[in-house]
């Protein structure tokens, strides 16, 4: 579950109106989210504030080992008007599912964003301020986010601890998005390292696009292909992976479906995904990774499914089983939802449960991971995490 400072940030990028889902470092998204989750560890409780439609504060404090916590603080000079209490947030946006893409959209026009007063231009661009202080470590964390352009923005984040070289490091990413492609190019301090990433979607240019040709060709899927290359010019190192998405989009009709396949040629590895969309309330992900250098495999397999909330839901299935002629009951708007199950397991029986949802007013996190092939100590981790915002 997105933390509340992480849902900020998201909320920051939609009014934006920055897609955050046309980019390499996106493209296996939607596999990451069904099969990489993080499983809590101990008790977490974290209680937010959004004062204003421009600041919010955040406190944490957590029970692993000794005492830990954070405290964290955002400015936004764009007005944020999401729904920010853990009472009202729709849990499809704090919790990391299948990603259903949307058709891409033309970029606005750079004098679409002009305000002139009095003859003068007095317009200017909408940036984020975020910083994080963990407590006892004294460990701190910044985020400098800025709109340059309709179609770029720059990002910095930067991380001040004694126990890293030099005492921190500082990594730049300037991103550009043009709807039919996207680039990005990075910096960091870490060895100074030099990078660019693309995503290349085939098919129409919405920058060109038209209301007859959307009614006339509809489109049903999206192929994209994309790549990434960087360099380390102190320790005379580089790196570099290349990957194909194909997804369905919202015209598609039947079940949504999302398959990714990424190569890394330097260190040999091979990962494939598929994930569907099974049902309204189910999704289903497999991952198959292969080295061919060393010619090792793993298998994943993942899924999460949605609960609605509503104590006449028995009463329903009980209803139709006694009367098979009985009414179809209209479904439900995907926010009358009470939380989600998401479980994963490997090749070498590694598995993890999570439950997500919301408590009256607290969203909650229930987790563990265990290892079935260890008899002696099977849980690995089994936490709790609470969130309550205001």
């Amino acid at each position: 579950m997105l933390g509340f400072m992480d849902y900020v940030q998201k909320a920051f990028l939609e009014a934006s109106n920055w897609n955050q889902d046309n980019s390499y470092s996106t493209l296996t998204a939607t596999a990451q989210a069904l099969l990489d989750f993080e499983t809590p560890r101990g008790l977490r409780l974290n209680v937010s504030s959004l004062a204003s439609p421009k600041f919010a504060s955040s406190y944490t404090i957590g029970t692993v080992g000794l005492v830990d916590g954070s405290l964290s603080y955002l400015y936004s000079s764009l007005p944020l008007e999401a729904r920010f209490k853990s009472s009202e947030i729709d849990l499809h946006h704090v919790i990391q599912g299948y990603r259903q893409l949307q058709d891409l959209r033309q970029p606005d026009q750079s004098w679409w964003w002009e305000v002139w007063h009095k003859g003068k231009r007095v317009d200017r661009r909408d940036a984020l301020l975020y910083g994080r202080l963990f407590l006892p470590q004294s460990t701190l964390e910044a985020l400098y986010l800025r709109r340059l352009s309709p179609s770029r923005q720059l990002k910095v984040s930067a991380v001040s601890d004694a126990r890293l070289p030099n005492g921190g490091t500082i990594l730049t990413l300037l991103q550009n998005d043009f709807g039919k492609y996207s680039t990005e190019y990075l910096y960091s301090t870490d060895s100074a390292l030099l990078g660019v990433r693309g995503l290349y979607n085939f098919g129409p240019d919405p920058r060109t696009a038209t209301s007859q040709d959307v009614q006339a060709e509809p489109v049903y899927g999206r192929f994209s292909a994309g790549a990434e290359l960087y360099y380390g010019l102190l320790n005379k190192s580089g790196g570099m992976s290349t990957g194909i998405r194909f997804t369905t989009l919202p015209q598609h009709t039947g079940f949504p479906y999302t398959m990714t396949l990424t190569l890394n040629p330097l260190m040999g590895n091979l990962s494939s995904t598929y994930a569907v969309k099974a049902g309204q309330n189910l999704a289903l992900c497999s991952r198959f990774d292969f080295n061919f250098y060393s010619y090792e495999s793993d298998l994943q397999l993942g899924c999460e499914l949605w609960r609605r909330r509503g104590p006449d839901a028995e009463v329903e299935w009980a209803s139709k089983m006694l009367r098979p002629d009985w009414e179809r009951p209209a479904v439900r708007p995907d926010g009358d939802v009470a939380g989600v199950l998401k479980a994963r397991v490997d090749q070498n029986w590694r598995a993890g449960v999570l439950w997500e949802g919301r408590i009256r007013e607290l969203l909650f996190t229930l987790g563990t991971s265990f290892d079935l092939k260890r008899r002696d100590h099977i849980f690995r981790a089994v936490g709790v995490e609470l969130q309550y915002s205001t």
